[in-house]
């Protein structure tokens, strides 16, 4: 889920944006809820939240239908170029600082659901040889 921090003055500036955090965007812009967005789609609500969070990304087909959901340009998810959302008047640089912890945030927030995966399958794993055993 963006946060405060993440949508403040400056969200939308490519060196900051992420594919999730348009995506985001442009989906509170529509005034949909994930959920909404979610059945639209044909998906789950923790699929959605994931590529909000930018812990895994739609495949081309639902990347074109989302796009056209959301009313926005492809490659402006992607990028942040193109036809997208208008992005604050007067926007306010992030000091270098602010940019680096938002950019370790991110990177945390990526390992830790990847070391979530990880240790669900070591789980399943354990499970399936403790069951092997009785």
């Amino acid at each position: 889920m963006t946060t405060e921090l993440e949508q403040g003055p400056g969200w939308y500036d490519g060196d900051t944006a992420t594919f999730g955090d348009r995506m985001t965007g442009a989906r509170e812009a529509s005034g949909m809820s994930q959920t909404e967005l979610a059945r639209r789609m044909g998906v789950k609500v923790k699929t959605v939240r994931a590529w909000e969070n930018d812990q895994s990304e739609p495949r081309a087909n639902k990347l074109q239908m989302l796009a056209g959901m959301l009313g926005v340009s492809i490659m402006w998810l992607l990028t942040g170029q193109g036809d997208g959302l208008d992005g604050p008047e007067t926007p306010e640089p992030l000091s270098e600082d602010m940019t680096a912890v938002m950019s370790e945030l991110r990177a945390m927030k990526v390992d830790q659901a990847r070391m979530a995966d990880r240790m669900g399958r070591l789980e399943k794993r354990l499970r399936l040889a403790l069951s092997a055993r009785v």
